[in-house]
């Protein structure tokens, strides 16, 4: 929840360039840097800023929070017992291959439980300069999803959610992890906060470069427009969102927000982790 809440502003700024000129809406030039509105993440910041002032950049952060402190505590949380179920029981020389399944089964679960939240926030963020809510506050927006969308409406790109959870968790921090005691056993660094900062740091970009296509799409399923019957109108699945993707925007639009999801990811890494550990040592347990 700490990361969180420290990041929102980024997350913001990522969501509303994810969405810019979506399937070419403002021009047919697969240049991803044409005409934009949000041009890069300083200054799409500063124009959030000027227009919506600091509240813009705080848009969606109770559905943020209530999202990481349901799926953070479940894949942290799961990650250490799934391991051991694999059978890692030497933490210093446990193989990578458990490390990346444990990460992404407790990242799966914990995504799928916390898509309702992941959903309201994205619609929340979405919402540029001029446009109006049709949710009054997050509650609202729960109960007016269910009402007009079913219950379902609620899991509403579940499956980029999950997949994109199953690789960052398994991205994330197996990278982590395993570069943490890559350093330990080269003995290049001592456990502490310098060696969490640049374990953070690492696993911050490898989970960026391997997630940024699917955080694409997840954004894009959860904010499209429905019929009447709750069903999407323009893009069906995962499959789908990226092939209409690589047609209208080529391949570098499933990269657009690399920069804010970087910068969004690193210093949440590092929150995080940095948190987790402190919480670890304060209840007795080993370090990861």
């Amino acid at each position: 929840m700490c990361g969180g809440a420290v990041t929102n502003p980024i997350d913001v700024i990522k969501i509303r360039m994810q969405l810019e000129n979506e399937l070419g809406s403002k021009h047919s030039s697969k240049n991803i840097f044409k005409d934009r509105y949000y041009k890069g993440f300083i200054r799409g910041g500063i124009r959030i800023f000027s227009e919506e002032g600091l509240s813009g950049l705080y848009k969606g952060l109770l559905p943020s929070m209530m999202r990481e402190g349901s799926y953070s505590t479940i894949r942290l949380g799961a990650y250490e017992p799934l391991k051991v179920k694999l059978g890692a029981t030497d933490i210093a020389h446990t193989p990578l291959w458990k490390k990346i399944v444990a990460g992404a089964t407790s990242g799966t679960i914990g995504s799928a439980i916390a898509t309702p939240t992941d959903l309201v926030k994205v619609r929340f963020q979405a919402l540029g300069p001029g446009k109006k809510s049709e949710y009054r506050h997050t509650f609202h927006a729960f109960w007016r999803i269910a009402q007009k969308e079913g219950v379902r409406g609620l899991w509403t790109g579940v499956g980029p959610t999950v997949q994109r959870a199953a690789i960052l968790t398994a991205a994330q921090i197996p990278s982590y992890d395993h570069t943490k005691h890559t350093l330990l056993n080269a003995q290049l660094m001592e456990e502490g906060p310098a060696l969490h900062g640049v374990s953070s740091f690492i696993a911050g970009f490898v989970t960026a470069l391997s997630t940024s296509p699917f955080d694409v799409v997840k954004t894009r399923m959860m904010n499209q427009k429905k019929d009447a019957n709750g069903k999407p109108l323009v893009y069906r699945n995962t499959i789908h969102c990226i092939g209409k993707i690589v047609g209208h925007e080529g391949l570098l639009g499933l990269y657009k927000g690399f920069i804010p999801n970087w910068m969004r990811i690193g210093p949440h890494t590092i929150v995080t982790f940095f948190v987790f550990e402190r919480l670890r040592y304060l209840v007795g347990m080993s370090p990861v």
